[in-house]
């Protein structure tokens, strides 16, 4: 009989895959299905972007790169942190990498271990907690609050830290709330941490061009006294709706930075060459794709939280960032993740339970509004009549 290793059994993975699986099962039999579960942009990626990478391949770009990346794209990546945020980093702690995740994966490999203790938000992105059990660290969740507009206290944060913590997690704007942390938390956040040497820290800012109302995306890269232990996760997915091309970018302290390069050699060598190019046209080329791709989520922002608090016991938060709303729908009488289920498979509307972002998740859905406005509206009016009709019973309910 074969067996794994232990570390293998206690591996967890992003429900919001299993929901996408189930609906497009329900879609193939026929079902009219609405997913607003899947955080992905429903625009194509901007055709100058597709031409470099198709240019590239007739160029003769088909073979490895560097493991960290070609040197243009890393350039290019320094020079849009300059243009966009005023920072200046080297292209020499730049590192490409096929999509966010991996960022992820490399950073909480190299600090969990068992003893150690990583914090990271709760609700949150679901793959933080999987991989710090599956390296057989502690996982401490900081709790993300809809009463602090789902945005983490630096207070709160800072008293979670102890002598056996190794890495600190942070994500704004956040995946699955659409929280955004205001600066002035930041701060708090950056002057308490110089009382914590010895923890790293890693920040998710894959949402950072998607932010609303007139607030700006503060990177940690902006604090010079964290740099020298700071990670920073981006990329390419979903500012320029290049989910499947498997695109992203970190930034790392010197310290760290031939760590991450020899796990990318052990692992995927590199990532593939057509596509880098592809995002240095991004990076280089118009921009106008992109805000206005933000100007349509902010369109369908309003429209989502407006039918989510038309919806009996319902009521939701106005995200200020990302394309994510979390309601809250305690007053449905629903626990979250029978709700969901029952949406997607009685109405068709796919969404995500909060569950499965956290344990401080139960009461909440996600809802993604990446999806159109009509396929918004459509879905809004199912859910109204469903939680009209259908009432929860046993292990369905919240009490």
């Amino acid at each position: 009989m074969l067996t794994t290793v232990p570390s293998f059994d206690r591996i967890g993975e992003e429900n919001a895959f299993a929901v996408l699986a189930r609906a497009t099962a329900l879609a193939g039999q026929g079902r009219d299905i609405i997913n607003l579960g899947i955080g992905q942009p429903d625009f194509a990626t901007p055709p100058h972007i597709v031409e470099a990478a198709v240019k590239a391949l007739r160029d003769g770009h088909h073979g490895y790169t560097p493991a960290t990346g070609i040197l243009p794209l890393r350039e290019g990546v320094a020079a849009d942190l300059h243009r966009r945020l005023g920072i200046s980093v080297s292209p020499e702690r730049v590192m490409i990498v096929p999509g966010g995740k991996v960022t992820m994966f490399m950073a909480i490999l190299m600090f969990g271990e068992p003893g150690a203790e990583i914090l990271y938000p709760d609700p949150g992105f679901p793959i933080y907690r999987s991989m710090i059990e599956f390296t057989g660290a502690t996982p401490v969740p900081i709790p993300i609050r809809e009463e602090n507009g789902f945005a983490f206290s630096a207070e709160e944060t800072l008293g979670l830290i102890t002598p056996r913590a190794r890495l600190l997690i942070v994500n704004s704007p956040a995946n699955p709330t659409g929280g955004v942390t205001p600066k002035q938390e930041i701060d708090r956040l950056a002057a308490g941490l110089s009382r914590h040497p010895h923890v790293a820290v890693l920040s998710d800012e894959i949402y950072g061009q998607m932010t609303y109302d007139g607030l700006a995306h503060q990177s940690l890269l902006a604090y010079p006294e964290l740099r020298d232990r700071l990670i920073v996760l981006d990329g390419w997915s979903k500012t320029y709706a290049m989910t499947g091309w498997r695109l992203g970018y970190s930034v790392w302290p010197e310290a760290l930075y031939d760590k991450a390069r020899k796990l990318v050699v052990n692992s995927f060598s590199c990532t593939n060459a057509p596509a880098q190019y592809a995002g240095l046209a991004a990076l280089e080329g118009p921009q106008d794709a992109v805000a206005a791709m933000v100007r349509e989520f902010d369109r369908r922002r309003s429209l989502i939280v407006d039918g989510l608090n038309a919806l009996p016991g319902v009521t939701a938060a106005t995200p200020k960032g990302a394309f994510y709303a979390f309601p809250n729908i305690g007053a449905t009488g629903w626990k979250a993740k029978p709700l969901a289920s029952a949406l997607l498979e009685r109405v068709g509307v796919a969404t995500i339970g909060g569950p499965d972002f956290g344990v401080f998740g139960e009461g909440y859905l996600r809802f993604s509004y990446a999806n159109s406005a009509e396929n918004i509206r459509r879905a809004l009016d199912r859910i109204g009549s469903f939680l009209e009709a259908e009432r929860p019973s046993g292990s369905d309910a919240s009490d």
